[in-house]
């Protein structure tokens, strides 16, 4: 079974070509600025060289277009016709309270994925056209939409809900949605499987630390709590975004600026961080790490603050759940910055983690790496969130 996975952004489309009967990639590319003068098509296939496409792409339909088009291309493509895909698996930011787990697109799922237009504005919109565009281009192909949310879908009341007036959890659902759910799904469940954790002892914690961040406590595959909440703004100190802060931070700087909400939340999104914190010097982590060691004090702060931040989440999850029995380390920083799992970790020493300092040695792969005497292992596991979709798709279609 050939699934093609797509991730729609407002001026974007990714896409990834897996065949399942082994989980490879066959082909996988990026449509970048749809709609905007300069589009481009790049396509990827392994063991050929890159196919690049310049061509106006007014529309994500266009894009699809092009995209099917390079995979059936005698010489780029990896399909001799496009009834060779047997399903669709689309990345969707938010499905709101009403969808828990991914599910067949048919018109009441793509009126829920409009309904939450206002929860996820930058993506819900586009991972619409994308849904649209495939349905256009491949008619009767079955879609299958994967939520970003639905993992966190499975918190308990006690854990998503706002201590704030219920007629707003009535009227508009505000509560805690949680972010990254198909990458903290997707190394939670992995976890689980690489390293051989039995039944009663499946407690995981799962650190996915890029340039967006967050931390999720699940058992068994089950979220039961995650950093993020209403928005992908909730949580740890990231590349630009805030992470918590007190909310009257937000009224007060708009009466002393004379500014709009909407302006502070996006000073919040956009200008804060780690961002911030290091004085403006970048939001790359790996810039913050370079300038700690020319003497940088505030790209060093920065660095100091996200592992504090990260260590108190872990400390809590710990606790909620009355310890683990895993850790795992994703995404870009947690799986590629051994120095930084080192120092996340040894502050973790109050509650047995150890790791072993030559295992830590690694980049971007399935490994153990904590020490044999340490009370509860540590991995790293890098995310897969293609392959995760792919998984929902076949499991649905």
């Amino acid at each position: 079974m050939k699934v093609l996975v797509i991730n729609a952004g407002s001026s974007s489309l990714k896409y990834q070509l897996i065949d399942m009967e082994d989980e490879s990639v066959k082909a996988k590319g990026l449509c970048e600025r749809i709609g905007i003068e300069g589009s481009r098509l790049t396509h990827k296939v392994p063991g050929k060289e890159d196919f690049v496409q310049e061509k106006p792409m007014p529309t994500h339909n266009t894009a699809m277009e092009m995209v099917l088009a390079a995979l059936v291309d005698p010489e780029h493509g990896v399909l001799k016709n496009v009834s060779e895909i047997d399903a669709i698996g689309h990345r969707v930011l938010h499905g709101g309270a009403v969808y828990t787990e991914s599910i067949k697109v048919n018109d009441d799922v793509k009126r829920v994925i409009r309904e939450c237009f206002d929860l996820g504005p930058l993506h819900n919109p586009a991972n619409l056209m994308g849904i649209e565009a495939c349905e256009a281009s491949m008619p009767g192909v079955p879609n299958v939409a994967v939520f970003d949310t639905a993992f966190g879908m499975g918190m308990e009341p006690f854990a998503y809900r706002y201590a704030i007036p219920e007629e707003y959890y009535e009227k508009y659902k505000i509560r805690r949605y949680g972010f990254h759910g198909t990458s903290h799904m997707f190394v939670s469940r992995e976890t689980i499987r690489f390293a051989n954790l039995p039944e009663g002892q499946r407690r995981v914690i799962v650190c996915h630390m890029g340039n967006g961040s967050s931390i999720s406590a699940s058992v068994d595959g089950k979220c039961v709590d995650t950093s993020m909440g209403l928005t992908p703004l909730e949580g740890l100190i990231m590349g630009t975004r805030s992470g918590d802060v007190d909310p009257a931070v937000v009224q007060f700087i708009c009466d002393h600026e004379g500014i709009s909400v909407d302006e502070m939340l996006t000073i919040l999104n956009k200008k804060s961080g780690v961002l911030a914190l290091s004085g403006g010097l970048s939001s790359d982590f790996r810039d913050l790490t370079e300038g700690e060691k020319n003497g940088n004090e505030k790209a060093a702060l920065a660095l100091a603050a996200f592992r504090h931040k990260v260590v108190k989440t872990v400390g809590g999850y710990l606790a909620a759940m009355n310890g683990a029995d895993a850790i795992a380390f994703t995404a870009g920083i947690g799986e590629n910055d051994a120095q930084m799992r080192a120092d996340i970790c040894a502050k973790l020493e109050f509650a047995g983690v150890k790791i072993d300092p030559e295992k830590n040695k690694v980049r971007g792969q399935n490994v153990e790496i904590s020490a044999p005497d340490s009370k509860i292992r540590v991995f790293v596991i890098p995310t897969n969130e293609e392959l995760a979709i792919a998984r929902e798709t076949v499991r649905l279609a």
